[in-house]
């Protein structure tokens, strides 16, 4: 996930809306897989998995990023989180990219290097910013490399020699008014975030806006802020 956006929410990031509606998505993605442990590239924090942690049966995570200063070992509710600069091949069974691949010039290769590292069989719940038309400040700010289209990010990680098994977009119900904002912006590049904190009434609003979108979310392969793809090791 964006160490910027971190930043910017610090110990709020848990109430914010769009945070909380795609640890929900992320949630129904991987709903039935019943991972054991989860390897989280690009972590982070580690929000993403240390939330899987708390509301699945998922044992153990091992949050990697190249941004850590150090290793250290955490738990989240018992259950251990380590964070670590890099690893060797580990026996995870679900890898998470939140975020992660529109920052790197090689997607694939990234891919295929965290692939080489866990075992057959093993899933990986990808995600990225939909869209290059969206492209804006926001983008430069986090320093994208691009966006995408999902049948883009789907070929990606068929190139990277995974299987995709399921494929969609989310934040549809948001994106009218996003896109509207977005596009009224497109000449100013600025680097500049558009995410923001807010109070209870505006979170709470729009995450009940989300949470309709979630029986849809599944089938959407027409329009969202974000496009989420479930892949598998052969």
């Amino acid at each position: 996930m964006d160490l910027k956006e971190e930043d910017i929410l610090g110990a709020d990031i848990g109430r914010h809306w769009y945070y909380r509606s795609k640890a929900a998505a992320l949630r129904r993605m991987v709903g039935g897989l019943g991972p054991r442990r989860i390897l989280d590239i690009g972590a982070g924090s580690g929000f993403f998995s240390r939330h899987l942690l708390a509301e699945t049966s998922a044992q153990a995570a091992l949050c990697v990023d190249i941004g850590y200063p150090s290793d250290r070992d955490d738990h989240e509710g018992g259950k251990p989180v380590l964070y670590r600069r890099d690893t060797g091949p580990t026996d995870c069974d679900l890898v998470l990219m939140m975020d992660v691949l529109e920052h790197v010039d090689d997607d694939r290769g990234l891919v295929r290097h965290y692939a080489a590292k866990v075992p057959s069989g093993a899933h990986f719940l990808v995600t990225v910013p939909a869209f290059r038309f969206l492209w804006s400040g926001h983008d430069v700010f986090l320093e994208h490399k691009r966006r995408y289209r999902l049948s883009e990010i789907e070929t990606t990680m068929r190139e990277a020699g995974l299987q995709v098994m399921r494929a969609a977009y989310y934040f549809g119900f948001v994106f009218p008014l996003a896109a509207a904002v977005r596009l009224a912006t497109r000449n100013t590049t600025e680097p500049r975030s558009s995410l923001k904190k807010h109070g209870a009434l505006t979170n709470g609003i729009l995450t009940t806006v989300c949470a309709a979108e979630l029986p849809f979310f599944p089938v959407n392969r027409l329009a969202g802020l974000s496009a989420f793809v479930l892949a598998r090791k052969p």
